[in-house]
């Protein structure tokens, strides 16, 4: 692809984000930092783990995002009773009826879509929560002895209730690292919440535009991956990484951090300052695109131990304690 192409989808794509939020308005009231992360996450060509009380519109975002990115889209409820099958898809029985004989054929589950939204993936046992994280890691699928590819772009967004905790099953921290962001919901403001009610208390449908396909959407992913970045800005990146490891000379993250984040999390950083920089039309990569993404990034790779949790330090408090002391 020549230079000048590549700045064509380039601008596209700041255009194409501006189109999203502005369609978006019509169906989502506030939640603009929750879209742009999604949407960073998904050109980064990462998948989200979005964490939120219910009624605050996770499966609205994703699903209005599948509709504007002209996508196939697919929920799945987690159950304690949901079998990997269930997603993946079976294999079924069927007679030829013109010879009789019989073969089996593979009916696709619903992990074959371009979006896939996992609601409330700690309610499921941990058999099919390895299926669907298989998925993610390796786009593909394998039932019996076949393997069977996911069609690109694929993008997996799981969702978490963080106040029902009887009866799930959460996520071991290696699986968690699976996750590109984790992104926190928060509560609409007073009037965020009017114009919700007012929105959704009427009978009026509203209508979404179409602004990217999925080729384009591949084609601006491999751009996200081939935009250069100055070695200061990974130094940075790897510093701060770095620095949440316990035994790196830093007194605060010895004395309150158990595990820090490996290797993965500097390429995620790396990866999504590209993406942001991109989608704001820049084709420069800062440090500030990097310090912007180090809570989503960051928040599910480090685990606090004891002395945090007795005085009620968490992760995010750790990262912004890293982001003011990191040069």
């Amino acid at each position: 692809m020549t230079m000048e192409k590549e700045k064509k989808l380039i601008k596209k794509l700041a255009e194409g984000r501006k189109s999203i939020l502005d369609q978006l308005q019509k169906v989502i009231v506030g939640q603009q930092d929750i879209v742009d992360l999604i949407l960073i996450g998904m050109f980064a060509g990462g998948h989200c783990l979005i964490i939120g009380v219910p009624g605050l519109a996770k499966t609205k975002i994703v699903r209005s995002i599948a509709e504007i990115l002209d996508l196939n889209f697919s929920r799945i409820q987690f159950t304690p009773d949901l079998m990997p099958s269930d997603i993946t898809g079976t294999d079924v029985i069927e007679q030829d009826r013109a010879t009789g004989r019989r073969e089996f054929r593979f009916i696709k589950g619903p992990l074959f879509s371009n979006i896939v939204l996992a609601d409330e993936i700690n309610r499921t046992p941990p058999k099919t929560q390895a299926a669907l994280l298989q998925a993610m890691q390796e786009y593909s699928v394998t039932a019996g002895a076949e393997t069977f590819k996911l069609q690109k772009p694929f993008f997996v967004l799981a969702t978490q209730n963080p106040i029902e905790q009887e009866g799930t099953y959460p996520l071991p921290e290696a699986q968690l690292d699976r996750f590109f962001f984790n992104i926190q919901i928060d509560y609409p403001t007073r009037q965020e919440e009017k114009e919700i009610v007012k929105l959704t208390t009427y009978g009026t449908e509203t209508e979404v535009k179409k602004v990217l396909s999925a080729a384009e959407i591949i084609q601006l992913q491999k751009i996200v991956r081939d935009i250069p970045v100055a070695d200061e800005v990974i130094d940075y990146a790897v510093n701060l990484v770095s620095a949440t490891r316990p035994g790196s000379d830093n007194e605060f993250i010895d004395s309150y951090v158990s595990w820090g984040a490996g290797p993965r999390a500097s390429q995620y950083l790396v990866l999504g300052a590209k993406a942001r920089a991109i989608l704001r039309g820049n084709y420069n990569v800062s440090r500030e695109d990097v310090r912007e993404l180090a809570h989503p990034v960051l928040r599910h790779r480090i685990i606090p131990n004891f002395n945090a949790e007795s005085e009620g330090i968490n992760s995010d408090g750790i990262i912004n304690r890293l982001l003011e002391s990191v040069d």
